[in-house]
């Protein structure tokens, strides 16, 4: 099976329904690399060419897995390698509502998925430490990341206020009653 064989296989053997499919409980063989590609700005790529049909790419992001540093598409039978060059998703939208430790800050990504910051979808920054450029991320599901893009990062500096945490202070916004510093100061959360 090659190309275009293994994408379309991918897809007839999705199943029917409402959510996202359970591929964490999926193991089977691993069955290769594919062409695919997704971009920093959260362009899907295939054989080099960007995929325009959005429902195309939500379908194939419900099927996405990452183990250790890889990523792949997974059905209940195949499983097969694509390349992501920084995070699959891309946080394009904020909605805050609430201030203060009530505030609760809604994202949504590139693909359609609404997700709260909080306990379980937590959110940080990494620095460059070349560049010191921010790096903004959003827990989004089993080990899967969004990039925050710069739009929606500057909102959540407008949103941000400071506090001290153990001793130092940090410049931070709050979601679902926890709080995020945004200046880097924090590492990433645990991998799940």
């Amino acid at each position: 099976m090659t190309g275009s064989g293994k994408a379309d296989d991918l897809l007839a053997h999705l199943p029917g329904g409402k959510g996202l499919p359970p591929v964490h409980l999926w193991n089977p063989a691993f069955c290769g690399d594919i062409d695919m590609r997704i971009a920093r700005d959260g362009t899907w790529y295939y054989l080099g060419s960007p995929i325009g049909r959005k429902p195309m790419v939500k379908l194939f992001s419900s099927i996405l897995r990452r183990d250790g540093d890889d990523y792949f598409l997974v059905t209940p039978v195949e499983k097969v390698g694509i390349e992501v060059d920084d995070a699959p998703f891309v946080a394009v939208l904020l909605q805050a509502e609430g201030e203060g430790e009530h505030q609760r800050l809604r994202f949504t990504s590139n693909v359609g998925d609404d997700i709260e910051a909080g306990p379980q979808h937590p959110l940080w920054v990494e620095i460059d430490p070349l560049t010191e450029t921010p790096s903004p991320y959003l827990s989004v599901r089993s080990n899967l990341h969004a990039l925050i893009n710069r739009s929606v990062f500057y909102q959540l500096v407008e949103l941000a206020v400071s506090r001290v945490v153990e001793g130092r202070e940090q410049l931070g916004v709050w979601s679902h009653g926890e709080f995020y510093p945004i200046d880097g100061s924090s590492p990433p959360p645990a991998r799940d």
